[in-house]
């Protein structure tokens, strides 16, 4: 077994203290002993906000490796996750964004000792999307926790949103990751062992956020590479919009049920295997 955790690489934007709290506990529950962030603020981040999360970060026993500000590109994460992997240096790398909260069937070590066993140097994971039992976009009580106020999980990315909802969530530090750590390749994760993602992204703010990165990519004040990112922003603001909004919970296309951090989804590798196999880049029709 490696003898040390892997590394933690995230960069991470203008999210609530509280998160990052949240987020940087269950890492460390899990295992994680070195934290590498890199935080990135669009313009319209006040500098107070800015500080806020920083000292909430240092707070925390976690020095930011860098900082900084601008628009954010497409190609921008990328840049800065690939330094900050660099940094890392050699061993085990685990890749999360602030909103996702990674669970795994079996302690970290023991799934890394499995993927080096079977000569697999990526580990893969599927996005399970966290919302309020209303399906509204709400926000959170910290003494509450993340598993009270979003307390269903289900498949919002791929089904509604058409985006990809594979994760790579460990990769050791030669294997090369693509934008949004969505695919490493020539490596295939073993589908057998695929962990979950616990998304809460769809929290009180996002659509707002979701607005503006369909306004700067139009304008082309963000570059994209694709209009992928612009698209799914795009039909979930036009899903809830249809929706009074809020997220319609109740379409049996999004599979959603109560689910915990503290426990696996029940039939999660079969259903995990399933979505991560079969997944493909939408077809665009007239009906989107």
């Amino acid at each position: 077994m490696p003898s040390t955790p892997p590394a933690l690489i995230a960069v991470i934007g203008p999210v609530e203290p509280p998160l990052l709290t949240a987020w940087a506990r269950h890492y460390r529950w899990l295992g994680i002993e070195r934290f590498l962030i890199a935080f990135h603020f669009p313009d319209h981040v006040p500098a107070a906000q800015r500080h806020e999360l920083q000292a909430a970060c240092r707070a925390l026993g976690i020095i930011p490796t860098g900082t900084s500000t601008g628009p954010w590109h497409e190609h921008t994460n990328t840049q800065l996750r690939d330094a900050l992997r660099h940094r890392a240096g050699p061993g085990w790398h685990l890749l999360a964004d602030a909103d996702e909260f990674q669970q795994y069937p079996s302690p970290l070590k023991e799934v890394i000792a499995q993927a080096e066993k079977s000569g697999n140097p990526v580990v893969g994971g599927l996005m399970l999307d966290r919302v309020a039992a209303s399906g509204c976009l709400t926000g959170w009580r910290p003494e509450g926790g993340l598993d009270l106020a979003y307390p269903l999980g289900g498949h919002l990315t791929h089904r509604l949103l058409h985006g990809d909802p594979r994760k790579i969530v460990l990769a050791r530090h030669d294997v090369t990751v693509s934008s949004g750590n969505h695919r490493a390749p020539g490596h295939r994760p073993d589908t057998d062992h695929i962990c979950a993602v616990h998304h809460f992204k769809w929290r009180s703010g996002v659509l707002d956020d979701l607005r503006r990165r369909v306004q700067h990519f139009t304008s082309g004040t963000w570059q994209e590479h694709t209009p992928a990112v612009r698209d799914e922003a795009g039909r979930l603001l036009a899903h809830v919009g249809r929706h009074s909004g809020v997220i319609n919970t109740s379409d049996p296309r999004f599979a959603f049920r109560r689910v915990s951090l503290d426990r696996m989804p029940f039939s999660w590798p079969s259903e995990a295997r399933s979505i991560f196999s079969a997944w493909r880049p939408h077809a665009h029709s007239g009906q989107d």
